[in-house]
């Protein structure tokens, strides 16, 4: 009670340039959209991505709170921020001392939560390749800070995001909190799962640890306390909606999700068309005027890769199995022989690294950039002919919307988000979206489809009406953040069970 009368006192809602509050001028649902990341402070991944760009266009229509973790490698100090309140929250026999701070990015309020386990760290999860054995503590108090914070803003409707926010449906409920909860999968491979004992010192108590909650295969799982607390369940496309309910796709999960299917819903991902626009993007060396070759073009000089008249093909992405890039890896002997340019930028650690590193070394036509450089992705879709997606699974994807943002045809596997934005080029009756479609993914049937994307590029005309074909596609968050408005509206209508 005494967190929650300090954060009330501290806290009121940031007022607009002509002095009304924000909330006064949207519709009523006032929402909290929570995640452990964001770009542009923190980035991983294509969470970041989205946790920004949803609750961005979200805020056209509704009063929208963002909330992230404050670490010390933003390049965003704390001193910058508007500091809001001080608490202490225990739990698990300790004290943990948490501030709140604001900050106003693009008419958005954003919330930073500090506190010293949680933010003084220097990766967000951990040095590449592995974890940090506190992230179960660590993102468990960031959950609690959460639920902390509702209870003194009296938010309607709790967005949370992926294994490191799951708890705080838990502890929403716990609370008797007011506010609904909405739990968002991105990627159901990564579920936060961590030993049972560390149950007292999370605060969890021990009636929860069933298979009906967060138990799995006797160990604690976060992601699962999302799925069995949250009153609703997204994942980010129809197609994945479906798929984590088979064995194939339900990393062990697949059965208690079939459970929970009538909360369940698909709903697509977007990209930022602000900060993904060829006309207008700052990192770029040339920007889009009339001639989509020429912009190509020019993008590619900068990149001082060899043979500018070869088609350039990419992959940007972690360097990971489920990413099939291990596949990619496997044939390079094959690429080298080919006519074209490939490109890798990603993150990683271990075989398919050194792999790719000894491709770079050996062929002058495969270059490894290794780790993840924002500047250096963007330069890439717009200088690339294509862009190759073989994900083994692929919840929505994003790299494949940019990549026709920027004019780049994409070459993807059949699954998830994939198939909802990417269809055959000879498939008429498709409103947006074409590209290579590879159905069965095999190493043969990859060096098939960079084949016929090679014969493709002989074919100018027919290859730019396609790329203008998917520029002109909306793959903005207007749509999914309309489809989310409808679901925090249904909930509203509904009362706690």
């Amino acid at each position: 009670r005494r967190v929650r009368a300090l954060l009330r006192h501290a806290y009121q809602p940031c007022r607009s340039r002509n002095g009304g509050t924000k909330d006064s001028q949207r519709e009523t649902v006032k929402i909290l959209f929570c995640a452990s990341e964001a770009w542009p402070w923190a980035k991983s991944g294509g969470l970041a991505d989205v946790a920004y760009a949803l609750p961005k266009a979200l805020s056209q229509s509704a009063g929208v709170t963002l909330m992230i973790p404050w670490y010390r490698f933003m390049q965003v100090a704390l001193e910058s921020l508007e500091r809001l309140a001080d608490v202490t929250l225990s739990f698990g026999g300790h004290a943990y001392a948490v501030t709140y701070y604001r900050q106003q990015k693009e008419g958005m309020e954003v919330l930073f939560v500090y506190s010293e386990l949680l933010s003084e760290r220097d990766y967000l999860y951990g040095p590449p390749g592995t974890a940090y054995e506190e992230n179960d503590l660590r993102f468990a108090l960031f959950s609690r800070a959460i639920v902390a914070f509702a209870q003194s803003a009296r938010y309607d409707i709790l967005h949370l995001n992926d294994w490191h926010t799951a708890l705080a449906a838990l502890f929403a409920r716990e609370r008797g909190l007011s506010a609904k909860t909405l739990f968002t999968i991105h990627n159901l491979a990564f579920q936060g799962v961590f030993a049972r004992n560390r149950l007292e010192l999370l605060g969890i108590d021990s009636e929860y640890f069933h298979m009906e909650a967060l138990e799995f295969y006797g160990r604690i799982n976060f992601m699962k306390a999302g799925i069995a607390f949250a009153d609703a369940v997204t994942t980010v496309s129809p197609t994945y909606a479906k798929e984590i309910l088979t064995p194939e796709f339900g990393c062990g999960l697949e059965g208690f999700l079939r459970k929970h299917r009538a909360k369940l819903r698909g709903i697509r991902n977007g990209i930022d068309t602000d900060v993904f626009d060829p006309e207008h993007d700052k990192m770029l060396a040339c920007r889009l005027k009339r001639s989509l070759r020429r912009f190509k073009v020019c993008n590619r000089k900068p990149l001082q890769i060899a043979e500018n008249t070869l088609p350039l093909f990419i992959f940007i992405g972690r360097m990971t199995e489920q990413k099939g890039v291990d596949l990619l890896a496997s044939l390079c002997g094959e690429l080298a022989q080919l006519p074209l340019i490939f490109a890798f930028l990603g993150d990683g650690a271990g075989e398919i690294s050194r792999q790719l590193e000894a491709a770079d070394r050996k062929y002058g036509n495969i270059h490894y950039f290794r780790g993840y450089d924002e500047r250096l992705a963007h330069r890439l879709y717009a200088a690339a002919d294509f862009l190759v997606m073989p994900s083994r699974f692929e919840p929505c994807g994003l790299n494949q919307m940019i990549a026709m943002r920027y004019g780049t045809l994409p070459i993807v596997h059949k699954t998830g988000g994939l198939a909802d934005t990417v269809h055959a080029i000879d498939n008429k009756e498709v409103a947006c979206g074409r590209g290579i479609v590879i159905d069965k993914l095999t190493p043969e049937d990859l060096l098939k489809a960079i084949r016929s994307a090679l014969a493709l590029y002989q074919k100018r005309e027919r290859l730019e009406a396609l790329n203008r074909f998917n520029m002109a596609c909306d793959f903005s968050f207007a749509g999914p953040a309309e489809a989310y408005l409808a679901c925090y509206r249904a909930l509203q209508r509904k009362k706690r069970g």
